[in-house]
């Protein structure tokens, strides 16, 4: 009897290493499917890297519009001073176009 029992033990003992075996495999295939979704989400960190560095591309552009934008500024001021005297200057033109007239008769 206590070989039937000690057969019935080990009969117990390989199988539930049996099943430990199969659980393990289940769950190293399980790790191996999770590892795998994460190599082909880790395309989504490539995705939001390029886009990182196309907004700091974009930064870069939008800045040296900022800088040709203050120089047109400044440039536009200076043509407008250019402008006022140029004006000026036309209107005493006609000033002494008169006075020469004058001094002809």
């Amino acid at each position: 009897m206590a070989s039937a029992s000690s057969s019935s033990a080990r009969l117990l003992f390989s199988d539930s290493k049996r099943r430990l075996a199969e659980r393990v495999n289940v769950n190293v295939n399980n790790a191996a499917s999770v590892a795998r979704q994460i190599v082909r989400g880790s395309k989504s960190n490539e995705i939001l890297m390029q886009a990182a560095k196309g907004f700091a591309q974009q930064e870069s552009t939008m800045e040296n519009t900022l800088q040709n934008l203050k120089k047109m500024e400044l440039i536009r001021q200076q043509m407008g001073y250019q402008f006022d005297a140029i004006d000026e200057n036309a209107k005493k033109l006609e000033y002494v176009k008169e006075q020469v007239k004058a001094m002809e008769r």
